[in-house]
């Protein structure tokens, strides 16, 4: 006899944990950010979730097909908070910019959840929305859905690309990030110009620059680009607005 499917809203967990909490997968999300932030990657484990839940390890298996769909979750939750945070104002590069800026800073507020997911393509309603607004900016700005695509492309792998660089960085202990940053000083700064005369001869420039992240300069001259082919399409569409869609 065929096993009988159970909804997937007859799954969820009715009766509170022994915490006194009733499950729902946005809690488990948040409680696996927590998890990550203070034990990495390896502290995610189905056991230590139940247990930080309160409930049997085996009801995280109710909400997610197992712990590659919750890292799906996980990722899907950053992209959220970065949209909620985010507010257009109709003007399309300034738009670009201020949701980049929040993606970015979303996965930098959870480092070991942004090196865990920043590679993931979730599929989930919460980044479709994200992706959706992204191609709606461009294609309302006049971009045909070529270069739409070509510039969403680069717009999103970039602000993750940032975040997984920038993360990397705030998810290593104090000290190391610290020998880290200092080594522009420690090191760099007291090379000779005899043999490294061009590191010399900008060091102060690199110690204060090395140790932000790039990625707002980087968004500007994608930015830039993206604004020149903007506005060389609509030069050769004799001034309207944009290329054909198709283009």
């Amino acid at each position: 006899m065929a096993k009988k499917v159970v909804p997937e809203a007859e799954r969820r967990r009715r009766r509170p944990t022994r915490q006194g909490t009733v499950l729902s997968e946005q809690l488990i999300v948040r409680t696996a950010l927590r998890m990550l932030r203070e034990h990495g990657s390896a502290g995610l484990t189905a056991r230590r979730l139940g247990s930080a839940l309160g409930a049997d390890p085996s009801t995280l298996y109710r909400y997610f097909a197992g712990l590659d769909d919750l890292t799906r979750a996980i990722g899907e939750e950053l992209m959220g908070r970065a949209l909620d945070s985010w507010k257009g104002s109709g003007e399309w590069r300034a738009d670009l910019h201020a949701l980049g800026l929040a993606i970015h800073a979303s996965y930098l507020a959870h480092p070991q959840a942004a090196l865990l997911t920043a590679s993931r393509v979730t599929g989930r309603p919460r980044e479709i929305e994200v992706d959706e607004t992204i191609l709606g900016i461009l294609r309302g700005a006049g971009f045909g859905d070529a270069d739409a695509v070509g510039v969403y492309h680069a717009f999103i792998d970039l602000a993750l690309a940032f975040a997984a660089l920038d993360a990397g960085a705030l998810a290593i202990k104090d000290e190391a990030r610290t020998a880290d940053e200092e080594m522009w000083t420690s090191t760099y700064a007291r090379l000779s110009p005899a043999t490294h005369p061009h590191i010399a001869a900008t060091a102060p420039l690199l110690a204060d620059r090395m140790n932000q992240s790039a990625y707002p300069v980087v968004l500007d001259t994608l930015l830039e680009r993206a604004a020149a082919r903007l506005a060389a399409l609509q030069s050769s569409d004799g001034g309207g607005k944009g290329a054909a869609r198709g283009r």
